[in-house]
């Protein structure tokens, strides 16, 4: 009798453990996940010190930018937590400081890991990452050198969606070298897949 509860044990064990696998493979997810492409255009804001401590200059001019981007989200039943890839194009803004033309041609690669809120077609988000970027500068007319490096970049934007295409506005920070700053507001169009 004691052998037969220890056989019935090991067989109701086997059949918990077999239920177990076919619900974690055969359940709906409580997630659904999807992947997305899409393209921006907008303002882009480009702010650096140009000058010495003696005698401060600031370069703070705009020009249209843009950028591409794609990525993947988990879609939860309120929230979406997601990662992004973008290249951005801050175009090439120029003014006139302290006398001279000065003119920053200014692109990156950025990587973000987002975060948002869905209530039904609208939602809002929030993203963190980095952007790794590159920059010449040319005064008068003549280049006079370039700079490069990886920095912090952060955003807010929100957004509406019908189907699968999405429309999004958003406003993003680069936090260059700490002192000098660029930024982009924007609006695009996503398709969802």
């Amino acid at each position: 009798m004691i052998q037969q509860f220890l056989v019935n044990r090991r067989a109701s064990r086997s059949v918990a453990a077999a239920l177990l696998v076919s619900f974690i493979v055969f359940a709906p997810a409580e997630s659904q996940a999807d992947g997305y492409i899409g393209g921006s255009i907008g303002q882009s804001y480009i702010e650096l010190d140009t000058g010495t401590p003696i005698v401060p200059a600031v370069f703070d001019e705009e020009d249209f930018g843009w950028k591409a981007m794609i990525g993947y989200d988990f879609n939860f039943p309120v929230i979406t937590l997601g990662v992004e890839a973008d290249y951005v194009d801050f175009g090439a803004p120029s003014g006139n400081v302290a006398g001279s033309q000065i003119e920053v041609d200014a692109n990156g690669f950025a990587g973000f890991g987002t975060v948002g809120f869905n209530l039904g077609p609208v939602g809002v988000f929030a993203k963190y990452g980095v952007i790794s970027w590159d920059a010449s500068l040319t005064i008068d007319g003549f280049d006079v050198g370039s700079d490069d490096g990886t920095d912090p970049a952060y955003g807010v934007g929100a957004k509406f969606g019908l189907a699968s295409v999405e429309v999004r506005g958003e406003y993003e920070i680069y936090d260059i070298d700490g002192s000098e700053d660029i930024s982009m507001l924007s609006v695009g169009l996503v398709w969802r897949f």
